[in-house]
């Protein structure tokens, strides 16, 4: 007669405390992490004034007139994102005891 299952592993008289040892194994789980893109702003935008000098000219009398007054141009540059890829823990890893056979005759499990 050949035994097989968790009788043949030693699973007999387990008066041990939770877990026996020979009827369960303890299995560890991985840590599980994802990769997340996020959008980050580099540099905030900004409106730079460029002032422009009044222009003068000479006409045909000696007298100098202007041609044009002096102005303001206005320059607008806009914001500037990235993306930026972080890793963040799913699940933290963990531990738990899983049967090693089922049907173990002295033990009930």
């Amino acid at each position: 007669m050949s035994m097989t299952g968790a009788a043949s592993a030693g699973c007999y008289n387990c008066y041990a405390p939770p877990p026996c040892t020979t009827c369960y194994q303890q299995q560890y789980v991985q840590p599980q992490y994802r990769t997340v893109d996020e959008t980050v702003m580099v540099s905030p935008g900004a409106t730079v004034a460029h002032r422009t000098p009044a222009q003068y000219r000479t006409v045909m009398v000696p007298q100098t007139v202007m041609v044009a007054p002096p102005g303001v141009q206005y320059e607008r540059i806009p914001p500037q994102y990235a993306t930026r890829q972080r890793v963040e823990m799913v699940s933290p890893g963990y531990s738990y005891y899983a049967p090693v056979a089922t049907g173990c005759a002295s033990c009930g499990y």
